[in-house]
């Protein structure tokens, strides 16, 4: 079953590379996909506005099914406390994602951003930014650590400009 994976950027890459990007980012450093395509777009747009070149979209097609029964997965159903813990420990340079290929789970935007900095800063006890993340349903990004596994199921589909 073919489901399309959106990388918004503004550039084109036909070839994903795990190795390349921002560490200490939500997942770590990897390559970073959403089934939204609206999030993949707003997130091509603010890579746009910062860096002064064209919004792009590029479109993946794979088998998400496949992809994640031979992939070592983990995934987030919820902003919860395994979730939380595993952005903190990511956005600190920890490296709990050694175990992986690949991470399905919420992003931290800006709905619950300010939750995790606050926790992050030992401002916000677990109990609240917990209660506060629950307010919020997680949307969806998909974050790529396993070169082999990205060569073999993501099968570029594309690149349209956001206008």
């Amino acid at each position: 079953m073919n489901t399309i994976l959106y990388h918004g950027t503004t550039e084109r890459i036909e070839h994903p590379l795990c190795h390349v990007g921002r560490p200490n980012l939500d997942f770590g450093q990897g390559f970073y996909l959403t089934e939204l395509r609206a999030q993949a777009i707003d997130w091509a747009e603010r890579m746009s506005l910062r860096r002064g070149e064209p919004a792009l979209l590029n479109r993946y097609k794979t088998d998400i099914e496949s992809l994640q029964a031979e992939a070592r997965c983990r995934i987030f159903e919820a902003y919860d406390e395994q979730w939380l813990s595993f952005i903190v420990a990511c956005r600190q340079g920890y490296d709990p994602r050694k175990d992986y290929d690949m991470i399905i789970g919420g992003v931290a935007n800006d709905r619950v951003i300010d939750t995790v900095r606050l926790y992050m800063q030992g401002l916000m006890p677990m109990e609240i930014a917990l209660k506060r993340l629950a307010e919020h349903q997680p949307n969806n990004q998909i974050c790529m650590l396993n070169q082999s596994l990205t060569d073999k199921y993501l099968i570029f589909d594309g690149t349209e400009r956001i206008e």
